[in-house]
């Protein structure tokens, strides 16, 4: 794993809209100044070798994360995840049939040597799909065109939703977002995941979920013209569905309207997953110690809310490094985990986002910032796998 300095193509700005980003939040640089999310100007590269390595490592997390659940479901452990005591049994449920999943992102701390070790799992409502999918790659392409890069997400996405097709209701599937995200990054991301669906043959409709209704007398969600909706996409955190009203009646009609990702996600979309699989696995190479609501014997560790996102109120205690960040989260209780400060790249904090599409690793997009928390302000950093 090496981070080496570029140039940015003249015209990179109008190629990167035109293939669809148009969330381009500015961080900050190293000395402070304004520093653009998407940096081609700089790119990680990796060996093959190293790549082969870690979607080993990738994969034996899913998996480790699909026995976790399982493990939660029959311990009924639901309450350390601070999950509303309705939805229990629904979850249970979910899990049982088997609700189709589509992706998730596992990001780890990686410093090109060693095993990877577990940040945490966005398994839910993921985001950077579309730079690692489509914007690097092309990038590539113009760059570095004899190069490889660890990318077969869109493939792979378009072949995953070709699969579950037939455990689907119906052909008609919705892709819904908040439209209360002031970024548009919410309706970029699914906006591509659309595109992916219509490609395996899905008769797709994007809706912002606010428009999303519901037909209390026939017991059934419905779009714009009243038609009933039995296949939902939603980048839309199961966390804040089932706090209202709303939730409940997605929970309520299952599976008579699937949604994707499914609701048993909302245990591994959950912080509180991390100290479980420390609990199932102790001493795992993969694995940084993580205990639920306590720090126990940690004397230097990150609290993380349980449902915390963009490294919103996240606190890092110990070895000099002390700093929080402020936010919304943590009524619903905080996981503690070890200490293990992301590794510096000519004084940038890179964190690996590997992609999972179905069961299998097929990608990899790297976020990086000057501070010690990946939040919001962090920047995506393109990667290639030269050619030896």
């Amino acid at each position: 794993m090496r981070r080496v300095q570029g140039r940015a193509r003249a015209n990179w700005r109008s190629i990167t809209e035109q293939q669809g980003l148009i969330f381009n939040t500015p961080g900050r640089d190293k000395h402070g100044a304004r520093r653009e999310y998407w940096d081609e100007s700089v790119h990680y590269e990796f060996d093959m070798d190293e790549v082969l390595a870690l979607e080993t490592q990738v994969e034996l997390m899913h998996s480790m994360c699909l026995e976790a659940v399982e493990h939660v479901i029959l311990t009924e452990r639901f309450a350390d995840f601070g999950i509303p005591e309705y939805a229990w049994e629904a979850i249970a449920a979910s899990w049982r049939r088997g609700d189709p999943h589509v992706y998730g992102r596992f990001d780890f701390r990686y410093d090109g040597s060693g095993p990877a070790k577990l940040l945490e799992y966005n398994a839910d409502t993921p985001t950077s799909l579309l730079e690692a999918a489509i914007l690097q790659w092309y990038w590539k392409q113009d760059e570095y065109p004899d190069a490889d890069q660890w990318n077969s997400l869109h493939e792979a996405l378009v072949a995953r939703w070709a699969e579950i097709k037939g455990q689907l209701p119906a052909d008609d599937l919705y892709f819904c977002w908040s439209g209360a995200d002031p970024t548009g990054e919410d309706h970029m991301t699914t906006a591509y995941m659309q595109e992916t669906a219509a490609e395996a043959g899905f008769s797709t409709v994007g809706l912002e979920i606010e428009q999303v209704g519901w037909d209390s007398e026939l017991r059934r969600f419905t779009d714009l013209e009243l038609a009933p909706m039995e296949n939902v996409f939603k980048l839309y955190p199961w966390e804040w569905a089932l706090e209202d009203e709303f939730g409940r009646h997605m929970v309520s009609e299952l599976p008579k309207t699937l949604w994707v990702e499914p609701l048993w996600k909302a245990i591994l979309s959950n912080k509180a997953i991390l100290a479980i699989l420390w609990e199932m696995y102790p001493g795992h190479p993969n694995l940084l110690p993580t205990f639920i609501d306590d720090p126990g014997m940690l004397t230097e560790y990150v609290r993380k809310p349980k449902l915390g996102r963009e490294g919103a109120n996240l606190s890092i205690v110990g070895a000099g490094m002390d700093t929080e960040t402020t936010g919304v989260y943590g009524r619903e209780g905080y996981v503690y985990q070890l200490l293990d400060p992301l590794p510096e790249f000519d004084g940038y904090r890179p964190v690996l986002g590997t992609w999972v599409v179905g069961d299998e690793s097929v990608g990899l997009g790297i976020r990086e910032t000057a501070g010690l928390i990946t939040d919001d302000g962090a920047s995506f950093i393109p990667h290639i796998i030269p050619n030896p």
